[in-house]
């Protein structure tokens, strides 16, 4: 994590060189008319990071904005999003995005075209707390294999993604809208690549090939299916409705914004078990204290299989009808539960809140473009709503059969009081923004409890507020 702070202060000092050219005037005193954008703006950020295991990032993001005369601003005609970033160890993203509210008029558009490499997805059971979480296993820097270490991969396996989104939102009335979308999610899945993670690796750096991570026990332990070990091809169709009473979209400072809607994910041959309907609802709340400097918000979430069975890796994908960020997974991460372990609550069904309060300190110019500097404590819950059926008989019978080795307390705690306890973490968030819209996002956050990690260096940089 270390690594990941040292790529954020870079990004914050190429951003500010960019545009040092400039001479900084503050908002307060300008005239009104000074503060409205028209035409194209451009935001452009490096993405450099390193990691022990995914190896040197390299890459890019830029968001292209359309303003036209500036009679709508902050609201912007068009936007361009494209990001790309690699590791030389197999890990990236490569995205494209679009949004419009003009170029189908009174209808807005997105189109997202996404592919997203990892060579080093976290999975650590199902169910939340009933599937125990070892610390110890996978950190080698606190922890050596006479204390019980077994590999930074042990909550790994290798997960590649595609997918395409095209939505299109209507008119009802006044602030009513009706939302209709297709997409394709194709998954393609696989224990870790051992022999590639430990290309040109120094001996006292090398992973262990010869230990199992806890994705293949799974396999051999029957809990993930064959027919959905290695992934699948999965379009999907929704619609739904939203209302929308929010002054503006990147940063609100009053109003409400709800949604409801139903996915149809589909899956074939082999998979056609797969076929699900799943629904989604949410609210969120943005409340003003004082004038646009501070704000209250909070969201209040769920995710449900109304209809048929969903694949594991489909249910830590959390369906949205506006794809803000890269990928949004859940419950556990940057993009769910803030310090929380990536993925930690995979389950059928869950329910989530997020809390803020949100700061704007510090507002400015660089040339003629429009900044501010801002901060949000925050507080991240979620519970588990529908849970995996354990066949806790099978699971032992099966453990004794083919792992005699393995002690199933180390893995799995059955009890009903640990599947609704609920994951709870807070931190603080610091954010920068540019022309209202782009928004360079930083959250440091810490889980309340140890089995939701033992870490207290979660630090997470994004594009725009979580919601």
């Amino acid at each position: 994590m270390k690594n990941h702070l040292k790529s954020i202060i870079l990004s914050f000092l190429l951003m500010f060189v960019y545009f040092s050219y400039a001479q900084i005037d503050t908002l307060r005193g300008m005239d009104e008319k000074k503060k409205i954008k028209t035409g194209w703006t451009f935001g452009a950020l490096p993405s450099i990071a390193y990691d022990a295991d995914l190896g040197f990032q390299f890459g890019a993001l830029a968001n292209v904005y359309y303003y036209g005369d500036g009679s709508t601003y902050p609201e912007y005609l068009h936007s361009f999003y494209v990001e790309a970033a690699y590791t030389t160890k197999n890990y990236g993203l490569f995205r494209f995005f679009y949004d419009s509210k003009y170029l189908i008029p009174k209808h807005r558009l997105t189109v997202d075209v996404s592919f997203l490499p990892d060579a080093m997805c976290d999975f650590f059971g199902y169910n939340g707390y009933q599937s125990v979480y070892n610390d110890i296993w996978r950190n080698s820097k606190k922890y050596t294999v006479d204390e019980g270490y077994k590999s930074r991969a042990f909550y790994k396996y290798k997960r590649n993604l595609f997918r395409f989104a095209a939505d299109i939102q209507g008119t009802i009335h006044h602030r009513w809208k009706w939302n209709v979308g297709i997409g394709l999610l194709y998954y393609n899945i696989d224990v870790v690549d051992i022999a590639m993670l430990n290309k040109g690796k120094k001996p006292e750096n090398v992973l262990p090939d010869t230990i199992k991570g806890l994705y293949e026990k799974y396999v051999d332990w029957s809990i993930i299916k064959k027919d959905e070990k290695n992934g699948g091809l999965h379009p999907y169709i929704r619609g739904g409705v939203t209302y929308d009473s929010r002054n503006k979209e990147a940063n609100p400072s009053k109003g409400i914004y709800v949604d409801a809607f139903l996915t149809y994910t589909a899956a074939f041959q082999d998979q056609k078990e797969y076929n699900n309907l799943k629904l989604n609802l949410n609210f969120r709340h943005y409340i003003p204290i004082y004038k646009d400097y501070i704000a209250f918000a909070y969201r209040v979430g769920t995710q449900l299989l109304l209809v048929g069975e969903s694949p594991f890796y489909i249910n830590n994908y959390m369906n949205t009808l506006y794809i803000q960020r890269v990928l949004y997974e859940g419950l556990g991460g940057g993009n769910s539960l803030r310090g929380v372990l990536r993925n930690r609550i995979l389950t059928n069904g869950f329910a989530y809140s997020n809390i803020e309060l949100r700061l704007k300190v510090w507002k400015f110019d660089i040339g003629k473009q429009h900044f501010y500097l801002g901060f949000n404590p925050f507080v991240d819950i979620g519970i588990i709503t529908q849970t995996y059926q354990w066949n806790e008989k099978q699971i032992k019978e099966i453990m004794a059969l083919n792992n005699p080795e393995d002690n199933i307390a180390d893995y799995f705690k059955f009890k009903t009081s640990d599947l609704y306890r609920p994951h709870i973490s807070a931190g603080m968030g610091m954010k920068i923004a540019m022309n209202e819209n782009f928004i360079l996002s930083v959250d440091w956050a810490f889980p309340f409890d140890k089995q939701d990690g033992a870490s207290f260096t979660n630090f997470y940089v994004k594009i725009g507020y979580l919601f």
